[in-house]
């Protein structure tokens, strides 16, 4: 009893990241920028690393300046690819930003505590507020992308493009982002965004579909990442992570194995 009255704010905050990032994670798939998010997270990580910097306890002024310039960035990323392989770009804009952080953190006060917060969150430690809050700014995201949804499904899916509404889909992605790293952290985050969406896709082709399937197994990994976080003293990003890729990895053979049996 003691353990739920504690696990029940993390399992929420999972619930909330699960919904919104796996639907996220089904038009990332669909255009073949896997490594987006993760990049756009490091990123807004250069704001947060700014916060710590300036010691300003309210970093989502840095954070929400640096998702514009990201959402900004990635809204030219279908031009981008004219020029440039575009997941080599993502892969140096992450480079970048990753080094920033390092740069800007190692003049903190806490630099090695302030980046693995980073990178690792604080989801165990969530307040009732920082969950409410994150629900309904999800909640907003996600109302206005299915108000707009074949506007979105047409960037992603039939490969049309118009800056306006390539920029809303990344700036409200990344508004996303603030809260999410802030939550969970930029590991947590990506598996999120990739890992549920990759699993549906497994069994489906068709968005809804691979949306529900990830929605569950992504939930049953969050329960036994949280849990075994808490039974065991372990970090709690690292396990939710190996929990979900376990399971890709784990329903990846299976699906190998019978189709190689219903190949014979």
């Amino acid at each position: 009893m003691e353990a739920l009255s504690f696990l029940y704010l993390p399992f929420l905050g999972c619930v909330a990241l699960i919904f919104i990032h796996a639907y996220f994670g089904v038009h990332i798939l669909e255009r073949g920028i896997i490594f987006v998010d993760i990049a756009l997270a490091q990123f807004i990580g250069v704001g947060i690393a700014l916060s710590f910097l300036m010691v300003n306890e309210n970093n989502y002024v840095f954070s929400i300046i640096f998702a514009v310039l990201g959402a900004s960035i990635l809204s030219l990323s279908k031009r981008i690819d004219k020029f440039v392989n575009i997941e080599a770009f993502i892969g140096v804009l992450y480079i970048f930003s990753f080094a920033a952080s390092i740069l800007i953190l190692d003049r903190t006060p806490h630099g090695l505590e302030d980046f693995k917060a980073i990178l690792n969150g604080n989801i165990l430690w969530l307040t009732a507020k920082e969950v409410l809050s994150a629900f309904v700014l999800y909640a907003i995201i996600g109302l206005f992308h299915y108000i707009f949804r074949k506007r979105f499904f047409a960037l992603s899916y039939d490969g049309q493009y118009n800056f306006f509404w390539e920029f809303l889909f990344f700036l409200s992605f990344a508004f996303v982002l603030v809260k999410s790293v802030q939550m969970a952290g930029i590991l947590q985050v990506f598996s999120f965004l990739i890992i549920p969406a990759l699993i549906g896709r497994l069994y489906t082709k068709k968005p809804w579909g691979i949306l529900i399937i990830g929605w569950v197994t992504g939930l049953i990994a969050s329960v036994i990442g949280i849990w075994l976080s808490y039974k065991f003293d372990l970090p709690t990003a690292p396990l939710t992570v190996a929990s979900l890729s376990l399971a890709f990895l784990g329903l990846l053979i299976l699906k190998s194995i019978k189709h190689t049996i219903a190949g014979r």
